[in-house]
């Protein structure tokens, strides 16, 4: 019974997938999250690739509803040329989440009633399918953010003493 393991990482060899592809690191800063839920991703094959060649990015991205179904606006994909010479490749497609009616209704009625903004957190691979995490998200204020970077220079700041603390000790 062993595992197929790199002596040097510590990783899995024999994984297929696994890892993230893309995060949306503004989306913190930007926006209050509440829920999160995991959607599929329909792509075409070009899309694929140039994912795995690691040219995606959700950073100005966000989800939304029509005509009952869910779709993500701004995510960039760009092509890799040497694949998709044969394809007319639309970078900033439109692209249609898969995710169940129940969820899909869930978030109708947020985004409707309540003023919520669907917004994607991360990209990442589940086995050998691409998969998104998406946030219930409400938009922040200035003063929010300022207090956002506050809070996390004071969380630095508070890490730094207590090292220095603790190797003094």
């Amino acid at each position: 019974m062993t595992k197929n393991k790199d002596n040097k990482t510590g990783k899995d060899k024999g994984k297929a997938g696994g890892g993230t592809i893309a995060l949306n690191k503004r989306a913190r800063y930007d926006y209050h999250l509440e829920d999160r839920f995991e959607a599929g991703l329909s792509l075409q094959g070009w899309e694929l690739k140039s994912i795995r060649a690691g040219r995606a990015n959700i950073g100005e991205s966000y989800a939304v509803v029509r005509g009952g179904e869910m779709f993500l606006f701004g995510a960039q994909m760009t092509p890799v040329i040497s694949t998709s010479s044969h394809v007319v490749a639309d970078p900033m497609r439109t692209r249609k989440l898969l995710l169940h009616r129940r969820e899909i209704d869930n978030l109708i009625g947020l985004v409707e009633r309540d003023g919520y903004t669907v917004i994607p957190t991360s990209m990442y691979w589940k086995g050998n399918k691409v998969k998104i995490e998406l946030a219930l998200a409400k938009g922040k204020q200035n003063h929010d953010k300022r207090q956002t970077s506050k809070d996390r220079d004071w969380a630095r700041e508070k890490q730094r003493t207590l090292r220095a603390h603790n190797k003094n000790a």
